[in-house]
């Protein structure tokens, strides 16, 4: 892997992630750029006990432009992107519009109440640009490129994690209008918490708790049993494993573990991630095929936090999630999901799993 770093007319840092053949970028970009905000702050909700980031200056992002117009393909002469290069393979470079900045100062906020903390969001946002193909999807990459792209989250995970004040990293893809997805270009994104997020504070808690009884982990635990019963397994391979979970909340949820307990996508061995591209891959396809259409998901890892001490009971896993449960319906959260945290769902998991199973990639 080629690793080339330069920085964008506003000073955000932008980095390409060539396979070794590829020719040297353009890294000069010629644009005049505002300054990036550095507003965003975050405020502790003493009821739940989480903090949520306020960023208003994100009302103003770039929203569904026309494909000429598209900020995440390569520069042209007539057309200067956020990649300042002709092409590229992978790219990562910081969000213009950030939740979190390691500048965030945050703004004085009179009248709130003594309970309610307010600090500045410290950490970073990254865009990751998974190919200059702005037509393709994740799907239709090769596995030598699903494999960069792999290493490309290996490399944000270190780098971030070393950022002062991160607790954790989180890389994700939304796919999909229907997700929320304002750009239509294939594409992730990285953040850095500066805090343990909730849905982990809640897994590695249980995952500690289950520890304490039992002496063993939660997660493997969790997928021992999912390969015995085979009921809801997707697919496998040599160091892979996909399937749905047995108590599902989404209509199309997938869980891809590996077999060898690893906190982090950076511990993965060569042999594991080129496992995982090609299994990954496969199922992603199997998902395009299941509506016949391309189904919006929302793609998240699940990585251990930092530092804190919940982080020895993770286990590395992949989560992949659609609100789409008919070809012509999508699932809303409303009342029990939305109000109580409760979900409902119309479909079971067994029966997921053996449509994924038959549909074929």
């Amino acid at each position: 892997m080629k690793r080339t770093a330069s920085q964008l007319a506003d000073g955000r840092e932008i980095i390409y992630f060539d396979h070794d053949s590829a020719p040297l970028r353009e890294l000069h970009d010629p644009r005049s750029l505002d300054p990036v905000s550095t507003a965003s702050q975050m405020r502790h909700d003493p009821v739940l006990d989480e903090w949520v980031i306020l960023a208003s200056h994100r009302q103003n992002r770039t929203y569904h432009p026309p494909t000429n117009d598209c900020p995440l393909c390569p520069s042209t002469p007539d057309h200067h992107t956020e990649i300042p290069s002709p092409d590229y393979d992978v790219v990562v470079f910081e969000n213009r519009f950030p939740s979190l900045s390691m500048h965030a100062v945050g703004e004085d906020v009179p009248g709130l109440p003594p309970l309610v903390e307010s600090r500045p969001a410290i950490g970073r946002c990254e865009v990751v640009c998974f190919t200059s193909d702005h037509d393709a999807a994740f799907a239709t990459l090769k596995p030598a490129h699903a494999r960069l792209v792999v290493d490309t989250w290996a490399d944000r995970t270190e780098a971030l994690a070393a950022l002062p004040g991160v607790a954790q990293v989180f890389p994700f893809e939304n796919r999909g209008a229907a997700i929320g997805v304002t750009l239509g270009h294939p594409h992730g994104q990285i953040y850095a918490y500066p805090f343990v997020t909730p849905r982990s504070r809640q897994m590695l808690g249980n995952a500690q708790a289950f520890h304490e009884r039992t002496g063993r982990n939660l997660f493997a635990e969790v997928l021992s049993g999912e390969r015995a019963s085979g009921d809801r397994v997707v697919t496998t391979s040599s160091h892979w494993t996909a399937f749905v979970p047995a108590a599902a909340r989404w209509p199309v949820e997938v869980h891809f573990y590996p077999h060898r307990r690893v906190l982090d996508i950076p511990s993965l061995t060569d042999a594991e991630r080129d496992d995982f591209a090609e299994l990954y891959l496969d199922v992603l396809r199997r998902l395009d095929g299941l509506y016949d259409m391309p189904l919006p998901y929302v793609a998240a890892w699940h990585q251990a936090p930092v530092s804190d001490p919940s982080r020895e009971h993770a286990y590395l896993h992949l989560q992949v999630s659609s609100i789409q449960r008919a070809p012509d319906k999508l699932k809303y959260l409303a009342g029990s999901e939305t109000g109580m945290g409760a979900f409902i769902t119309d479909v079971l998991p067994e029966a997921v799993a053996e449509r994924l199973r038959s549909t074929g990639s």
